[in-house]
């Protein structure tokens, strides 16, 4: 996708031991390139948020393996630099697919080939996300494009929370690339950009890359939702994912759950748009059986913003002496998704229809 009118990935190799990544917690005021040469290095930016998202945290991971590789002396090392990767975050089931497909590809070859084997894994997940991306635009186009004819060319305004972006992929992201589709496609969009508390991934990175995209969108509180589905302001909402059980149920930013119980309730299409590498097939019960990172009180204490004198400041918005409680995800039910859109195509949030799309999970 563009930065400045330039082509970007959110994550690719320099050289055979060096992994460049863009610092997402400089956007959007400063667009920052980081080097990664070692798995702490690696696995630091996953559990700082510098890189953050479902399928770039998977292709981060499959870089770090490659990272792994070279630091590792025996297969038991390399074990216990996956497992270092794995517990960075523990939601995003992306994360552990990519550790775990790279170690299956090295067990695989002789230990002396794990090198080269890991890097050439690592750039085919890194590949693999960014076409599956882009599959996943040209499917939701042509949900876009029917709401577009029963609208007669009139303005197609889409909600979108949390950031499934490019950012939170290796290129196009999930939930923007029908957005992003349907704009090529001459298709007059708009989006709604929850701003996403407490860490506002929606107002520093939806917004941001829709700017550089050229794509009209309006930043609104996360509570302003409910409101704009009464009153006939939202066509469509599109989310991404995080995790997917094979009965359909999504784990997804904070708050999720309440849009989607919002656009039940006004008869607004609820999508959740991602690559196949985010189901879990071992598991049916997402409230039950997801688990839910629980961040730092302080993201919730305390926000970082730009002064008018242009320099980076952090304010605490809660009184002093008050407790908080940081949950970075929710579930939300199969019942409240109007379906599903992957690379393969779209499905209804059920069991069956997962599974006749993607058998393998």
């Amino acid at each position: 996708m563009l930065v400045s009118g330039a082509s970007f990935r959110t994550i690719w190799m320099s050289d055979e031991s060096t992994i460049r990544i863009i610092d997402q917690r400089r956007l959007p005021w400063h667009f920052e390139l980081i080097d990664l040469r070692t798995v702490a290095e690696l696995a630091g930016a996953i559990k700082d948020m510098a890189v953050r998202g479902a399928g770039l945290i998977g292709a981060t991971a499959g870089y770090g393996m490659a990272l792994a590789a070279r630091e590792a002396q025996t297969m038991t090392e390399l074990e216990a630099l996956a497992n270092q990767l794995i517990q960075t975050r523990p939601t995003a089931v992306n994360l552990s697919w990519a550790v775990n497909r790279q170690l299956q590809a090295m067990r695989a070859a002789e230990f002396a080939r794990r090198v080269q084997v890991s890097l050439t894994e690592a750039e085919n997940i890194a590949n693999e996300d960014a076409d599956a991306c882009a599959e996943i635009g040209k499917h939701g186009l042509e949900i876009i494009r029917r709401i577009a004819k029963l609208k007669a060319g009139q303005m197609i305004n889409i909600l979108t929370h949390c950031n499934a972006g490019w950012l939170a992929f290796v290129d196009h992201g999930s939930a923007t690339a029908p957005i992003y589709a349907a704009h090529a496609a001459g298709i007059p969009v708009h989006v709604w950009v929850d701003e996403t508390r407490p860490r506002n991934q929606g107002a520093r990175l939806t917004a941001w890359e829709l700017r550089e995209q050229g794509i009209p969108h309006t930043v609104i509180a996360d509570n302003t939702g409910g409101h704009l589905m009464q009153h006939g302001l939202v066509d469509l909402v599109i989310t991404g994912a995080d995790r997917v059980t094979r009965s359909g149920d999504v784990a997804n930013k904070i708050g999720t759950y309440l849009k989607a119980l919002a656009a039940h309730d006004n008869q607004v299409p609820f999508y959740v748009a991602l690559p196949s590498s985010t189901f879990d097939g071992s598991l049916r019960d997402g409230i039950r059986g997801i688990p839910i990172e629980q961040r730092d009180a302080s993201e919730v204490t305390h926000l970082e913003g730009l002064t008018e004198a242009g320099d980076l400041a952090t304010v605490r918005v809660v009184s002093e002496g008050s407790s908080a409680v940081n949950y970075g995800f929710d579930v939300t039910p199969a019942r409240l998704i109007t379906g599903l859109i992957t690379e393969r195509g779209v499905c209804n949030a059920d069991e069956s229809a997962i599974t006749t799309l993607h058998p393998e999970i």
